[in-house]
């Protein structure tokens, strides 16, 4: 009997320990995973100096982390949305951010540097006006040169503004200090110049009205410092990362043996070409979806406005119908998905791929429909008049002679459209979904490589274009032969 009751209360105390694991809040960070070392995807992981930070305060606070990778654009706009609770993705404090977000205590003090070729005539900041700078879209980097320069060329990762330099497309690159030494680690054509553009402090942001939250950000962070805790993070990921470019960096001197080593290096090393495979599998079941959800809008609008054209009927749906045409053809599809997910689904919690079905869906519903109205508005208008002369009624004439013809003849049409929404879904990383192009730029932040990724996304594109193309040829010859 004793045994019973030692069974008994070992038993509680693990259920009583699961359910307490189970009850932890929890705490979504959101990051640009393309920033090393302060954020970087290794081993189908994120790490990097601020999930380490953030890790240990949430462990220390009682929570459990979770972090998505999204669009450096669109980190503020997540937490101010409240769909994460911080983000951390090296943000520099500034007094436009400030009245979007709260920030934590500075834990870096960082500067902008000045990337440039190694026989570059440029010597200091001075002589940057005039010339090609490449900068991260929405980074300080960004934000100095334009106010304080001119009006640079700006690139969604670092990565590929260094790719730009070393193919003579531009004359200097102005990025964070720490990714800048990683970048000309590999390069021997490249370097940075001695004097720093400018000094920023990095921070976590917080939603403003999240202050409880702020404040025990705000107290673990000073302890952390207080201990050197908070520098030996940073020291031991500086260290840690620039060991990992010096690992990935080509050595052959022939072509072909440049191109197997960065083929390894790209693809082979780390099992990186999983996020190839797991980004191909995601963008395929969007654009399938997505197309399903277009046709089954687009037949329905364009019934709603071919009816209103023929008969005159149907008049108030016809004209929602021209305002949803209006609205979603005149918007690009990214502000459509951002909308969608930020503003529209702002106070749900709801899967990324299900926000970029129905995105996605709704923005080809609008041309899917137009595509079948003009189908239906080719046939003869004899065709209508002799099924109703037969009994039949206007949708059933409709359905079993007007549409079987309109969608033969605007099949090329639709296929096209398929395509177009094959491609459109690789902006589905804004909001931290991991399609194929995504899948292509945590590469390209691992290895700096931009030209192996790049091809590789684009190969996968064209032979699921051109096995579409095929499918779609064969239902062609189908049609005709029975016709």
């Amino acid at each position: 009997m004793k045994y019973f009751y030692t069974f008994l209360f070992l038993l509680f105390t693990f259920l009583l320990t699961s359910c307490s694991e189970q009850e932890k809040p929890e705490l979504i960070m959101v990051t640009n995973a393309t920033f090393p070392p302060y954020e970087y995807v290794q081993n189908g992981r994120i790490d990097g100096i601020d999930p380490c930070i953030i890790k240990r305060i949430a462990d220390r606070l009682g929570y459990q982390l979770k972090i998505q990778d999204m669009s450096f654009d669109s980190v503020i706009a997540a937490v101010q949305s409240g769909k994460a609770h911080v983000a951390a993705s090296g943000i520099t404090v500034t007094e436009e951010r400030k009245k979007q977000v709260a920030f934590s205590i500075p834990y870096v003090i960082a500067k902008q540097v000045i990337i440039v070729p190694e026989n570059s005539p440029i010597k200091n900041s001075t002589e940057l006006k005039g010339k090609r700078i490449g900068v991260q879209h929405g980074t300080t980097g960004d934000l100095y040169v334009t106010e304080k320069i001119q009006n640079p060329e700006r690139f969604t990762h670092g990565p590929l503004a260094v790719a730009a330099l070393i193919a003579a497309k531009l004359d200097a690159v102005v990025v964070d200090s720490e990714p800048a030494e990683v970048y000309i680690s590999q390069r021997k054509n490249l370097k940075i110049l001695d004097e720093p553009l400018t000094y920023e402090e990095y921070a976590f942001a917080i939603n403003r009205k999240n202050k409880e939250l702020l404040d025990k950000f705000n107290r673990e962070l000073q302890s952390m410092q207080k201990s050197g805790e908070l520098k030996n993070i940073i020291d031991e990921y500086k260290s840690r990362h620039s060991a990992n470019a010096a690992d990935n960096k080509v050595e052959s001197d022939t072509f072909f043996g440049k191109l197997g080593a960065s083929f390894r290096i790209n693809f082979i090393k780390e099992n990186r070409y999983q996020y190839l495979l797991k980004g191909f599998f995601n963008t395929i079941h969007i654009t399938f979806f997505s197309l399903i959800l277009g046709i089954v809008i687009g037949f329905g609008v364009a019934i709603v406005r071919s009816t209103a054209d023929l008969t005159g009927k149907m008049k108030l749906a016809d004209f929602f119908c021209r305002i949803y045409l209006t609205v979603i053809r005149g918007t690009p599809v990214v502000v459509q998905l951002l909308i969608i997910y930020f503003v529209i689904f702002r106070s749900i919690d709801v899967d990324k791929i299900f926000v970029a079905i129905i995105a996605f869906g709704i923005n080809s519903g609008a041309y899917v429909a137009e595509i079948i109205r003009s189908g239906i508005m080719s046939i003869d208008k004899g065709q209508m008049e002799a099924g109703r002369s037969l009994g039949l009624s206007y949708f059933q004439t409709m359905n079993q002679i007007i549409l079987p013809q309109a969608f033969k003849n605007v099949l090329p049409a639709l296929g096209n459209e398929f395509i177009v929404l094959l491609k459109e879904t690789s902006v589905a990383g804004y909001i931290a979904l991991d399609d194929l192009t995504k899948g292509g730029d945590i590469i390209r932040s691992q290895t700096y490589d931009a030209f192996l990724p790049l091809a590789a996304v684009a190969l996968i594109y064209l032979i699921v274009v051109v096995c579409l193309s095929k499918l779609l040829g064969l239902l062609e010859k189908r049609l005709n032969k029975n016709e």
